[in-house]
């Protein structure tokens, strides 16, 4: 076997990285404005305390079979490792990191981007990287001084926004109802145990939308999701798929919705109703169960608590497991991608709290999101089946939604969300999609009301009459 080569023009690449806030430098970290810094159309993913903002790139990583190729997967970090780095600031996100949104089918062809200039933030710590190749180093500085500006000073689009809106469902009420009522008779004949069925509804404004008081907006209503755009793909996703710091790893999906009234009392009974629904446990089972077949295998220990807890959101409430657990440490040469053959691809040593071992790896973040995508949560049990049919019935091609979206260094450290609550916006126009997990005793009217429930995120973002 032969290791994954890294992507064309990384080699001749150098990334630099310097503290631009903490202690010492005069300037606090709660300072640095990600969401200014990333400006009008560059990358962002922001995580409470932890974020990333990027402009221009410096290198793109094609995955033209997608999640599917092994090597290709594994070879990610290679050519991050490719990339010179020096700095002296160090953990998870520093140097060359690649971003991308991803599509939910597996072997469709995505990229990633490893931004020429990035500013990160973690806790009481900043830093900027800039990267650049030969005979560039003027204008990434150029880059970097206009993003520094920008963090700092802060960052105003000076665009109008829209304020007249069509909404247009791709399909209509009535038929889409008929699509619930058409998987529960799949379920209970058996083909299916779960399903996950979704909307695409179109937005058309009177002007191009400005995404960066998009996003404001949802850093505002929803300060615990991961607030992300890449490439037009913007979102405040509720679910992390994976997260590695070293040898460590972790999860938190979620299945099982109720809608918040805003009392109190009346919520608090809701979400006792959530906790104790047959239906909505089976949904969140299938989930945990998926998982553990899948991330298990590769974890010396995986802890996943006896019953789920509930993530409260604005307007909604989803039953939420937390997995954690620590990876196991494997030969270089062996498969950690989806349990096919293939390469490491240069992938550095565990890093953590878990020593290295000479010639042994730990999968990186993007391996482990090729192993586990699409979970239960956005595709169904069985999970080929599901996916199947999802194809067969559910009338519009998915995209970018629901597939995973985040980031990964060069030790494979990351973090990746699924793709919900989310919208691809081009202009003037805007995609929005929301989905339901489809078991035995799903009622279809109550299933589209929960779709209703789930775009008032991005719509409450969005339409601004």
């Amino acid at each position: 076997m032969s290791t994954a080569k890294p992507a064309q023009g990384a080699e001749g690449l150098t990334a630099t990285t310097a503290r631009l806030a903490g202690p010492g430098l005069g300037i606090a970290a709660a300072e640095v404005d990600l969401l200014a810094a990333a400006g009008s159309d560059g990358i962002l993913w922001q995580h409470e305390e932890f974020g990333l903002a990027g402009r221009g790139v410096a290198l793109r990583i094609e995955l033209p079979s997608g999640l599917g190729d092994a090597a290709g997967i594994a070879g990610v970090t290679g050519s991050l490792a490719a990339i010179r780095h020096s700095g002296d600031v160090a953990g998870p996100g520093i140097g060359a990191v690649a971003l991308g949104a991803l599509p939910f089918a597996r072997d469709a062809p995505g990229s990633l981007a490893v931004p020429r200039v990035v500013i990160g933030r973690r806790g009481g710590e900043a830093w900027i990287t800039t990267i650049a190749g030969p005979g560039d180093g003027q204008q990434a500085a150029r880059l970097a001084e206009a993003m520094t500006a920008d963090a700092l000073g802060g960052f105003i689009d000076p665009r109008p926004a829209p304020s007249q809106f069509t909404l247009t469902p791709l399909i209509d009420h009535d038929a889409w109802r008929g699509l619930v009522a058409g998987a529960v008779a799949r379920i209970d004949d058996g083909t299916l145990g779960k399903v996950v069925l979704a909307r695409q509804v179109d937005v058309t404004a009177n002007r191009p939308f400005v995404t960066s008081d998009v996003l404001a907006r949802l850093l505002a209503l929803y300060p615990t999701c991961m607030v992300f755009r890449i490439d037009g793909f913007l979102g405040a996703s509720p679910e992390l798929l994976i997260e590695r710091r070293g040898a460590h790893v972790a999860s938190h999906p979620l299945a099982g919705t109720i809608g918040r009234s805003g009392d109190l009392a009346t919520d608090e009974a809701l979400i006792a109703g959530l906790l104790a629904s047959p239906k909505e446990r089976r949904e969140h089972a299938y989930v945990i169960e998926g998982l553990l077949r899948t991330l298990g295998p590769v974890c010396d220990s995986l802890e996943v608590p006896d019953k789920p807890t509930v993530l409260e959101l604005r307007n909604v409430s989803h039953l939420a497991t937390r997995l954690s657990g620590i990876l196991t440490a494997v030969p270089d040469i062996q498969a950690v991608t989806g349990g096919s053959a293939g390469q490491s691809g240069g992938q550095p040593e565990p890093s953590g709290d878990q020593a290295a071992h000479p010639g042994l790896r730990v999968p990186s973040a993007l391996q482990l999101v090729a192993r586990v995508h699409p979970t239960p949560a956005v595709g169904g049990t069985p999970t080929d089946a599901a996916v199947s049919y999802i194809g067969e019935v559910e009338g519009f091609d998915r995209g970018r939604y629901a597939g995973p979206v985040g980031w990964v260094d060069a030790r494979g450290d990351g973090a990746w969300a699924i793709g919900l609550r989310s919208a691809d916006v081009s202009g003037d126009r805007a995609s929005l999609y929301a989905g339901v997990g489809v078991v035995a005793g799903s009622r279809p009217r109550a299933e589209l009301e929960e779709t209703q429930l789930k775009l008032q995120a991005l719509l409450a973002a969005l339409v601004r009459p």
